[in-house]
């Protein structure tokens, strides 16, 4: 089981980055948060999980410990994918995901793509024991680079996930004017995210 991957930066698309380690380069499956904390060039420890299926092998790469804790836990909620565990984790906190199951705020789940009124019931009902309480912990501003585009980062977070250009623009400048000196993308990916939901 691969637990983290270091190594240099080689590439960020849309939805994955590429970290060369010992002159491999290993494709990683990443949030747009995540991603934006990534430059071309730059060193970088992302600690991943592993998924094995018949016909794949892919890495999923996580901020921290804590989203890729979650991301593993509401897999074993039946009916939730890798796909679907990335989008959770993609729209919402941690914190957040543990809160929406431990409080059974069905709203809150179904905000994410690919999950409906019966499959955030499920996940409720399934994880509700297991998941936890909320820890508090959270990905802080200064961990996101200073000055960085995030516009750019939370528009094509966005069409990642499957929102048109002209949708996902909208939404970011109803976010714009949350963002602050230190804009925290992951933050205001899930806002703008919400955003959609809403509309």
């Amino acid at each position: 089981m691969i637990a983290f991957v270091r190594g240099e930066v080689a590439a960020v698309t849309l939805n994955s980055a590429v970290l060369e380690v010992g002159g491999v380069g290993l494709e990683l499956m990443c949030t747009p948060g995540t991603l934006a904390t990534l430059r071309v060039g730059r060193q970088a420890m992302l600690p991943t999980s592993m998924v094995v299926r018949e016909d794949s092998l892919t890495v999923f790469g996580f901020l921290d410990d804590d989203e890729k804790q979650v991301f593993e836990i509401v897999q074993t909620a039946s009916g939730v994918g890798p796909k679907v565990a990335q989008a959770i984790v993609a729209v919402m906190s941690p914190d957040d995901v543990r809160r929406a199951i431990t409080t059974e705020d069905v709203k809150a789940l179904t905000r994410v793509p690919g999950i409906g009124q019966k499959g955030a019931q499920r996940i409720i009902l399934e994880l509700k024991d297991r998941i936890g309480p909320p820890v508090g912990a959270h990905p802080s501003p200064a961990s996101q680079p200073a000055g960085a585009p995030w516009r750019d980062q939370v528009q094509q977070g966005l069409v990642g996930l499957g929102w048109s250009a002209k949708e996902s623009e909208k939404a970011v400048e109803a976010v714009a004017p949350d963002a602050g000196e230190m804009p925290d993308v992951g933050a205001l990916l899930r806002a703008a995210l919400r955003t959609l939901s809403k509309a």
